[in-house]
């Protein structure tokens, strides 16, 4: 970054006052990341969870929260310390086969994440206003690449954090839903099984969703990011003494992101087990699917804030998505990677941003069933999740890497608990092609 743009973050930190202002500051990657969660796919899981289940699935929020919140942590901590992706790090401390097999299910989910998304915002823009859904996929992803590639990162992550309140439409559909809050409050805090198969493919899409690949090479490079932008701030390594003030803000940051993107999942599950589970609605696919079921049995002010909403989670995630794909390959190609750079200055790592984002667009124009594509997505994060998890709990765990700040007690403990429970996900993915 030049002295310039330093000087004009540094003027513009200065400026910030208030507490609200202040809490704006704390926030960054973290709660970008865990409002980019619920994008519209995991819109149409959680949906599908509240139609079908109804409320006794509303517990496996409050018991994913921790698991969610520790690996993120995770994450962001390793780009604070060492100054480099997750991505980055792989390719200096691990075999380049394993890089490139994870960089590669990385990008090849995040296409097919991205194009499912986009499909779910045109169809919800259609079911609003009418008109070609196919349009409106190429309006959507051409909106997403330009903004993201010319809006400098220092104020379009501005315009992130403003998105992240299209997520309260979901709030707003819950209170409109009529939800008998005792049986809802049950279903959150007492933990329910059904020895079924609907009930265990619904809670291994919901840890598939909730734990996601491309939400760790986001906050991990976005931390980086970050620090790049503030003229004093080191990778810790380098400069131990900030990493009091770093791991506060870190730990902050990710709680509060992990807490909204549950208390949406959360919004969602309820609304729609107040609605289509209590009518007979459980054949649910998709966010826009949930969106047309509701309107007949909670009216057209639900149906309109429910399909309103996943258009705007969708214009927060699919950046996410693309930016994440980018560093991951950028950084394992030793690439310049930064969305503060301007487009001339990192080529390849805009070009590969927009390649990812074609790739998802182009998806929606073949004959692949969308409903299909975000299940082979879900797959293929869930099979890339785990060797990610494992190897960034041996990298928060190698003092060659961490240098004094590796990663220990209880954090370490849920980081392990979190990477067992994606791994079982992942094997109930495979099972369910067996029985």
């Amino acid at each position: 970054m030049t002295d310039a743009r330093a000087k004009v973050v540094v003027r513009e930190q200065s400026n910030v006052q208030g507490p609200f202002k202040k809490f704006l500051r704390t926030i960054g990657p973290g709660f970008i990341t865990g409002a980019s969660d619920d994008d519209p796919s995991g819109i149409g899981t959680y949906s599908q969870a509240g139609a079908q289940l109804g409320f006794n699935i509303g517990w496996t929020m409050l018991f994913t929260f921790p698991l969610m919140s520790a690996i993120q942590e995770i994450a962001a901590r390793i780009g604070r310390t060492t100054g480099k992706g997750i991505s980055g790090n792989l390719s200096r401390y691990y075999p380049a086969s394993l890089m490139y097999f994870v960089v590669s299910l990385l990008f090849a989910a995040n296409a097919i994440n991205i194009g499912a998304d986009l499909s779910a915002m045109a169809e919800a823009l259609k079911l609003l206003i009418g008109g070609p859904s196919s349009i409106y996929v190429l309006a959507f992803a051409l909106t997403s690449v330009t903004a993201i590639a010319f809006i400098r990162y220092s104020r379009y992550v501005t315009i992130l954090k403003w998105t992240t309140l299209s997520l309260f439409a979901y709030v707003v559909a819950m209170f409109f839903a009529n939800v008998a809050w005792a049986e809802a409050a049950k279903g959150l805090l007492i933990p329910h099984v059904e020895w079924s198969g609907a009930f265990f493919t619904t809670l291994v899409a919901i840890l598939g969703t909730t734990i996601s690949p491309y939400l760790f090479f986001w906050q991990a490079s976005q931390e980086v990011e970050e620090e790049e932008l503030k003229p004093i701030a080191k990778p810790l390594k380098r400069a131990p003494w900030q990493a009091v003030r770093a791991f506060e803000r870190i730990r902050a940051d990710t709680l509060i992101g992990m807490a909204l993107s549950n208390l949406i999942a959360v919004a969602i599950i309820f609304t729609t087990a107040a609605t289509l589970h209590k009518a007979g609605v459980t054949d649910i696919s998709s966010s826009t699917d949930a969106a047309k079921a509701l309107e007949p049995v909670a009216g057209k002010f639900a149906f309109i804030v429910f399909s309103a909403g996943i258009i705007g989670t969708g214009l927060l995630a699919v950046p996410v998505l693309a930016g994440s794909a980018a560093f991951a390959v950028g950084e394992a190609m030793h690439w310049p990677v930064g969305l503060e750079r301007k487009p001339k200055e990192a080529a390849a790592f805009y070009a590969t941003l927009a390649t990812a984002t074609a790739l998802g667009t182009g998806i929606m124009f073949t004959p692949i069933d969308p409903i299909k594509a975000l299940y082979w997505s879900a797959v293929i994060n869930g099979i890339c999740a785990v060797p990610v998890m494992v190897v960034m709990m041996l990298m928060a765990s190698r003092a060659d890497i961490m240098g004094e700040f590796q990663v220990r007690g209880w954090l370490r403990l849920l980081g392990w608990l979190s990477t067992i429970a994606m791994t079982l996900a992942a094997l109930g993915l495979v099972a369910q092609w067996f029985f």
